[in-house]
Parts: C-alpha cells; sequence; structure tokens
C-alpha cells in the first residue's frame, strides 16, 4: 500500500486529490495539512511514501518543508513531489536542488498523478530522466552557470554516467552506451550520486547542469 500526505493550503485541491487517489485499492491519504510546518510534522509523525507538496504556501512554504524533510534521516524513505501551477520556475527548480523527487502540474490528467505517485513511491525520479533533463535544461539556459563543484570528487567513469544521466540515459541505455553491464552502470550511478550528496537522479541532473558537466541544448 503506498501512503500518501497531501499538503496544501486549499481545501479543495486536498479535496480532489484526495477523492481520487482513495479509489486506487493500493493507494490511501494518512494526513492532509494546510501549510508546510504541518506537513513536515505529519510527515515525520506518518512517515509516508509519497508527500504532494504545494510550492507555494504559508507559514513554511513547499521549498523549505522538502528542504526539512530531505535532511531528516528518519525521513529517508519518504519522496517528495512538488505541486505547482506554473509548470517549470525557479520554485520548482530549487525545490528539486531542496530534495524534492519531482514535479506536477495540479491541473495534470487524473491518470498522470496516479502513475506520478506510484513512480514516486518507488523512489524514481517523477519525470522520466529525458523531460526531467529538458525541463531543467530549459531553466538553466536562462540563467549564467556556476563554476564547476565537486567535480574533482567522481571518477571519470562517474563523471560520465552523470552526463549520460543528465542527457535522459536510463541505467539500461547507460550500459549500452557504455558497453557495460547495467549492474555496473546502477553501481556508478549510485556512487556518483553518494559523492554528490544527491538524493535521486533528479538532484544529479540539477548537478550535471549546475556544475556545467553538461549544458543545455538550446533550439
Amino acid at each position: 500500500m503506498i501512503r500518501v500526505l497531501l499538503v496544501d493550503d486549499q481545501a479543495l485541491i486536498r479535496g480532489g486529490f484526495r477523492a481520487l487517489l482513495e479509489i486506487e485499492d493500493d493507494i490511501e491519504v494518512v494526513a492532509e495539512a494546510a501549510d508546510g510546518e504541518q506537513g513536515v510534522a505529519l510527515a515525520r509523525e506518518h512517515r509516508p511514501d509519497v508527500v504532494l507538496l504545494d510550492v507555494q504556501m504559508p507559514v513554511l512554504d513547499g521549498i523549505e518543508a522538502t528542504r526539512l524533510i530531505a535532511a531528516d534521516e528518519r525521513l529517508s524513505g519518504v519522496h517528495v513531489v512538488i505541486l505547482t501551477n506554473y509548470g517549470l520556475d525557479e520554485y520548482v527548480f530549487n525545490a528539486l536542488r531542496a530534495g524534492a523527487c519531482g514535479f506536477m502540474v495540479k491541473d495534470t490528467e487524473p491518470a498522470d498523478l496516479l502513475q506520478g505517485v506510484r513512480v514516486a513511491a518507488r523512489g524514481d525520479a517523477l519525470l522520466s530522466p529525458a523531460i526531467t533533463r529538458r525541463l531543467i535544461g530549459e531553466y538553466v539556459a536562462r540563467r549564467p552557470l556556476p563554476a564547476p563543484l565537486g567535480l574533482g570528487a567522481l571518477t571519470n567513469r562517474e563523471r560520465e554516467v552523470t552526463a549520460l544521466v543528465a542527457r535522459g540515459l536510463s541505467n539500461d541505455e547507460i550500459a549500452a552506451h557504455m558497453v557495460i553491464s547495467p549492474a555496473t552502470a546502477k553501481t556508478h550511478v549510485s556512487r556518483a550520486m553518494t559523492k554528490l550528496h544527491a538524493r535521486d537522479r533528479a538532484q544529479l541532473v540539477v548537478f550535471a547542469y549546475e556544475s556545467g558537466l553538461v549544458t543545455p541544448r538550446r533550439p
């Protein structure tokens, strides 16, 4: 059973999401919160699999709430999905950096919401790597890149793997590209994430762009 916490300051939004999610046999909503501070407290109390978290809320916004959840070792199995009205924006990008595993717009199709919850519960980035790369790339293209950060900690293989993750390749595709086994590709990805303190592949993609390891492909 996938356990979900809803955090949104609009009761109507929470009610609609609850009604949709609880129809499913494999999903249950364990609690609701109307602000980020309450959301963090309920995450610590219930330890859900997935937190659907509004990015803009009173008391404590979604970015700070995400950062607190991601920093709490007791909540290492909790996966935050940011909810936004606007699609890709600075709030979403900062939330990914803070530890969110992905994001969805609030008017997403019901089937996509359900699929997103299941993907997040597995610990994967909510969006496919290719879409995550494209969206982050579009944002990074609008801002100057800082100097490379932490690349010295990676081996050449780990740099190559990190760049391929950022280009949208799955572990199987990385394995084929590098002529290694999928298990070895997964090991390289895991080691890169550990060295860069990335919570998941979404954060690894963010790092790859922010560090300048890869650059956005402009239209």
